[in-house]
C-alpha cells in the first residue's frame, strides 16, 4: 500500500469519554464552569509551611475523600494512595462519560478491547515518603502492610483501574515528566490507530505532596514572591511571573476508533486527529531542564503533519506555559511553527494559570480542558497575566483574558514539554462524520 493510502485507510480516533479531578473542580462540568470563570483552585498549603518551604502555595483537589467514600469499598480505599484515588475517579467518570457500564466485581467478564495508558511523573512519593523510609529505617518493615509495592510502583495507577474497569488490552504506565500526560494521549491513539485496541483510557494523576514538590522548592524554580495572594500565585506569560506553582489531580480521556464509538451508538466530543512526541537531545539551547526550541518546533509541525491541518488552519493553543522565564521562548516557538505574523496567532490559553503544574497530570487535565473548549466552542482565560511579559508583548491581543466564545473554533493544538528536553504535541479537530 503507497503511503498516501496507507494514511488515507487509518482509523480515526475520537474522544468519547472525559474525567478529572483538579484543584478548580471535581468532574467536567465542575471543571468547565471553572474554566469559563477563570477561577483559581490554588491555596496556601500548611504542609508547605511546616516544612519551611519558600513557597507555601499549590494546587490540590478538595472533597476528595468525599468522592471515593461514596464510589469504592472500605477494603479498596484501603489500597489505594492520593495518586490511586485521583486516577480511579477520573478514569471511572471518563468511563461512565463514555456510556459504558461500571464492571461487577465479581463478574468474570473481561474487557479485551480496552486499555489503558496512565501515566505520573513522580508516582507514589507520598506514600515512600510517609510509610516505606519510616518503617524500613525504624526496622517494623512487616507493619508497612501488603499494598506498600502496589501504591509506590509508578504503574500501581493503571494496574488499579484495570481491575476495577476489567481492561484486558494494553495496561501501563508511562512517564515523561511534565509532557506525560499528552504523551499517554499520542501513545492511545496510535495503539487504536494500528488496530490493537478500540478504546484506550489515556491520562495522568499525581498526587498532592510536600514530599513530590520539595526537589522543586529546592530548585527555586516554584514562586516564592506571591504566598500572600495564592489565587495570584501562578501567572504564565506575565512580566511578573516568579516560577511556576505546583499542582495535582488526574485527568483521562477515553479514546476510541470511530467504528467503534459509531457502532454503539456513543456520544463524541472531538476528534483526536494527529500528535508526536520526540525529544531535544540536550542540544541546541536544551538540557535536562529547558527545551530545545527547534526540537519544541518540530514537535508541534509534526503533529500537524500527522493530522493533515496547514499551520494556518489552527484555531486555539492549549500551551505548556508554566510561568517561569521558559514562557517567551515557548511563545516564540508558537510563532514559528505555526508561521505566524505578531497579531495574527490564535488565542492561546494558559490552564496552569487556574490549577498550577499538576506535572504528570498536567497533560491529562489540560487534555480535558482542551476537548472542551473544541466540543463547546470556547476558549478559557489565561488569568494573572494582565502584565504580558515584555517579550510576548507583541501576541498580547491573542491572549484571551476573560472567556472568548469561539463558535467556529475547528481546531486546538495542545503542547506539554518536560524536563528531560521531551515534547509531546496533540492535535484535536471538531468532529464531522
Amino acid at each position: 500500500m503507497s503511503g498516501s493510502n496507507a494514511r488515507n485507510a487509518r482509523r480515526r480516533v475520537v474522544i468519547t469519554g472525559l474525567g478529572v479531578i483538579a484543584p478548580n473542580g471535581n468532574g467536567v462540568a465542575e471543571f468547565e464552569l471553572a474554566l469559563r470563570k477563570g477561577r483559581s483552585g490554588l491555596k496556601t498549603q500548611q504542609s508547605m509551611i511546616d516544612a519551611q518551604f519558600a513557597c507555601t502555595v499549590a494546587g490540590t483537589p478538595t472533597g476528595v475523600d468525599a468522592l471515593c467514600k461514596s464510589t469504592f469499598s472500605e477494603e479498596e480505599l484501603l489500597a489505594m494512595n492520593m495518586n490511586h484515588r485521583y486516577a480511579s475517579l477520573a478514569a471511572l467518570e471518563a468511563w461512565q462519560d463514555a456510556g459504558l457500564e461500571r464492571p461487577s466485581r465479581d463478574s468474570d467478564v473481561v474487557d479485551w478491547d480496552t486499555g489503558a495508558i496512565l501515566g505520573t511523573g513522580i508516582g507514589g512519593m507520598d506514600t515512600i515518603a510517609e510509610k516505606v523510609v519510616p518503617f524500613t529505617n525504624a526496622g517494623k518493615v512487616r507493619r508497612m502492610g501488603s499494598t506498600s509495592v502496589e501504591q509506590v510502583m509508578a504503574s500501581g495507577i493503571s494496574a488499579r483501574i484495570s481491575g476495577q474497569l476489567a481492561l484486558g488490552n494494553q495496561v501501563t504506565t508511562n512517564s515523561s515528566a511534565c509532557s506525560t500526560g499528552s504523551e499517554a494521549l499520542v501513545m492511545g491513539m496510535e495503539r487504536i490507530r494500528a488496530g490493537l485496541a478500540e478504546r484506550m483510557l489515556c491520562g495522568g494523576a499525581e498526587a498532592a505532596s510536600h514530599y513530590i514538590w520539595a526537589g522543586f522548592d529546592a530548585m527555586r524554580v516554584l514562586n516564592r514572591g506571591s504566598n500572600d495572594q495564592p489565587e495570584k500565585a501562578s501567572r504564565p506569560m506575565s512580566a511578573s511571573a516568579g516560577g511556576f506553582i505546583p499542582g495535582s489531580g488526574a485527568g483521562v480521556v477515553m479514546l476510541e476508533s470511530l467504528d467503534s464509538a459509531l457502532a454503539r451508538g456513543a456520544r463524541i466530543h472531538a476528534e483526536l486527529v494527529g500528535g508526536m512526541v520526540n525529544c531535544g537531545g540536550h542540544r541546541m539551547g536544551g538540557s535536562m531542564t529547558a527545551p530545545n526550541p527547534t526540537s519544541v518546533q518540530r514537535c508541534i509541525a509534526g503533529a500537524l503533519a500527522d493530522a493533515h491541518v496547514a499551520p494556518e488552519q489552527v484555531d486555539a493553543i492549549n500551551g505548556h506555559l508554566t510561568a517561569t522565564g521558559a514562557d517567551p521562548k515557548e511563545v516564540d516557538s508558537w510563532e514559528k511553527a505555526l508561521r505566524r505574523r505578531p497579531g495574527t496567532l490564535p488565542p492561546i490559553t494558559a490552564t496552569k494559570s487556574m490549577i498550577g503544574h499538576a506535572l504528570g497530570a498536567a497533560g491529562g487535565i489540560e487534555s480535558v480542558a482542551s476537548v472542551l473548549m473544541v466540543a463547546r466552542g470556547f476558549v478559557h482565560p489565561s488569568i494573572n497575566c494582565e502584565d504580558v511579559h515584555p517579550e510576548i508583548e507583541k501576541h498580547a491581543a491573542s491572549i484571551p483574558h476573560e472567556m472568548r466564545e469561539l463558535p467556529d473554533l475547528d481546531v486546538l493544538v495542545k503542547a506539554g514539554f518536560g524536563f528531560g528536553d521531551v515534547n509531546a504535541c496533540l492535535v484535536f479537530r471538531r468532529y464531522r462524520a
